[in-house]
């Protein structure tokens, strides 16, 4: 388990990338290397110079670049927190607990067919776990569902990593429809890990139970403390009911009662 650090970051680069989503691009503001950290984990993010949002926002880790010492957040705007987050400028100082939470598992085998599957912000998650599997000898696929072309998040990046295929709800990219309809889940996927909105996941895991794959998803329960403290985020499990930001957010979907 990766020791957590509560440290301050400097904004590098805040790239708007929509009305409703910014990448942010942080760096330690003491020059520090980067904590390691593990693609599925997340951040507890301090909202700065907002003096009514007093919890912490937990964002996914969207990647990480040890040489240049940054480390991506993909933050949607859903609120007065993360639209502080969303308008923040180069310069500005956020600070961070990380790493926190559990990450995904490493495939079995090089050879199996591994598909990594993203709803909306649900894609950040994968990103930084599609590079670490690439450069450990695995060939992942993406599957990227939204509304509308103009939804899919950092199309050109997951392409630079492996085999993208997309769903669209109004057929503007890719297959027409939900995830769970894409032609590619009947060509024998071996593993899918999976983030998104909780109907698309629980939507992904009964086909993958379908199909005879393993699959991972990564839960987005609402959470505030990120420690395990305040016990907002408790999923039942067939173990019981445990927390997500310390037992997750990644569970093998065997492990839940979905």
């Amino acid at each position: 388990m990766y020791k957590k650090e509560v440290t301050d970051f400097v904004v590098r680069e805040n790239q708007m990338l929509s009305d409703m989503y910014s990448l942010l691009k942080l760096t330690p503001a003491n020059g520090a290397d980067l904590p390691p950290m593990s693609p599925g984990q997340f951040v507890q993010v301090k909202v700065p110079d907002c003096a009514d949002v007093f919890i912490r926002r937990p964002i996914s880790i969207n990647f990480v670049d040890y040489e240049k010492k940054e480390l991506w957040l993909l933050v949607r705007r859903a609120g007065k927190g993360t639209a502080v987050l969303c308008d923040i400028k180069a310069g500005h100082v956020l600070n961070l607990i990380l790493p926190l939470g559990n990450g995904f598992s490493m495939p079995a085998s090089v050879d199996s067919r591994i598909l990594l599957v993203g709803g909306g912000v649900g894609v950040a998650p994968l990103l930084y776990f599609g590079k670490v599997l690439k450069e450990t000898g695995y060939k992942p696929e993406f599957l990227l569902g939204a509304r509308t072309k103009q939804d899919l998040l950092q199309i050109d990046l997951f392409e630079a990593i492996g085999t993208v295929y997309a769903s669209t709800e109004d057929g503007s990219y890719g297959e027409t429809g939900l995830v769970t309809q894409h032609s590619v889940l009947s060509t024998g996927i071996n593993q899918i890990f999976c983030c998104g909105p909780a109907p698309m996941m629980k939507a992904v895991a009964n086909v993958s139970r379908a199909i005879g794959a393993e699959c991972e998803v990564s839960l987005e329960n609402m959470m505030a403390c990120g420690v395990g403290a305040c016990l907002c985020c408790v999923e039942k499990t067939v173990k019981g009911n445990v927390c997500v930001c310390t037992e997750g957010p990644v569970f093998n979907i065997n492990k839940l009662t979905w």
